[in-house]
């Protein structure tokens, strides 16, 4: 990925959570601002019950003296995958510090980023690198089983955020239309004008 002043925006949705998670740590480490939106989305490789008894074992691991001190064991998918970033970063030095306010998850597309164009990263999509037939698994899923609380609300909004999204592109697919319309109709009129623009180099 090039570099950029703008955050790049990348929609989790579909891709591989441990594939995705190094390209961003790469990417974050090289100075380059991110922001990962629909993390409820993003798929695990191996079947559901695997991934569950993996996390289900990670959250008996804690502090037997006080279990305040940590390991902390998020439950929202954008933390969940905020915490596999980490585990690829220096974190405990100054430019992992720096690499990690670099980075923005989200569940679902709050609103700054719902109106912004968002990419995917081909390397790290499940349609791509996983064979057909493998076992896999929503991170949405796993976490709301271990105690996530927020799975309906986002897919209330997640489902508000793509019927404005429809309309919105329904209205854009017509000005399109009607654009490319008033194109063709003064065509003939202009042809002279637009010879002499052609003439100097541009079209």
């Amino acid at each position: 990925m090039g570099f950029q002043t703008k955050p790049i925006i990348i929609d989790a949705r579909g891709h591989l959570l441990g594939r995705l998670s190094s390209i961003v740590a790469k990417t974050i480490l090289q100075g380059q601002r991110m922001v990962i939106v629909r993390c409820e989305g993003i798929n695990i490789s191996g079947s559901f019950y695997r991934n569950k008894l993996k996390y289900l074992s990670f959250l008996r691991k804690r502090c037997n003296v006080n279990p305040s001190r940590g390991p902390f064991h998020f439950r929202a998918p954008s933390r969940v995958f905020f915490r596999t970033v980490r585990g690829m970063v220096p974190h405990k030095l100054h430019r992992g510090k720096e690499a990690l306010d670099r980075l923005k998850v989200f569940d679902g597309i709050p609103p700054p980023y719902d109106k912004e164009k968002r990419l995917v990263v081909p390397s790290a999509l499940k349609v791509l690198r996983l064979k057909p037939k493998r076992r896999f698994c929503d991170l949405g899923r796993i976490s709301h089983e271990i105690g996530w609380k927020y799975q309906n609300v986002v897919s209330t909004l997640e489902a508000k955020r793509k019927v404005k999204s429809k309309m919105h592109f329904q209205r854009k697919k017509q000005a399109e239309k009607l654009r490319n319309n008033a194109r063709k109709a003064v065509e003939a009129k202009v042809a002279p004008q637009q010879q002499i623009i052609e003439a100097y180099g541009y079209s």
